[in-house]
């Protein structure tokens, strides 16, 4: 069985921006995946994110075709009002990635967060990693 792992927005503005240091393993999160070794989930609330940032690298279009692939290769997972109240009272510096977060806490089963943000999940109850980081992980396991 897969393993279900929450990948923070700006691995995947990492991947699909292709920013140096960072597109190599963010496009192995995504190989990963499409090898069914593991499941991403997604917060909603990151598409509008990745919408705007690689909107502007790449254009209206190039930009909505991804976003088309993204609801296609993995889970979106609503943040209602809940998980709202739940981030503004975790003890997280960036309000933003609170609300990821408390998101990720829906997905039952869920395995660990991946971002390149690692310090902002400092008060974080489940494994936080890079997408180098865990990439090694999942190299340790076999």
């Amino acid at each position: 069985m897969a393993s279900k792992i929450f990948v923070d927005s700006d691995v995947i503005i990492d991947f699909f921006t292709d920013r140096e240091h960072f597109a190599n393993p963010a496009s192995s999160i995504f190989e990963l995946n499409e090898l069914g070794v593991i499941h991403i989930y997604i917060s909603a609330v990151s598409l509008n994110n990745i919408y705007y940032i690689v909107r502007k690298f790449l254009g209206h279009k190039d930009t909505i075709k991804i976003i088309e692939e993204l609801v296609d290769i993995t889970e979106i997972i609503g943040t209602t009002k809940k998980e709202i109240i739940q981030a503004l009272k975790n003890d997280f510096k960036d309000y933003e990635d609170s609300v990821q977060y408390s998101t990720a806490l829906n997905v039952k089963g869920l395995e660990a967060i991946v971002t390149r943000n690692t310090k902002d999940y400092v008060n974080a109850k489940l494994p936080i990693f890079t997408s180098e980081g865990y990439i090694k992980t999942i190299s340790d396991k076999t």
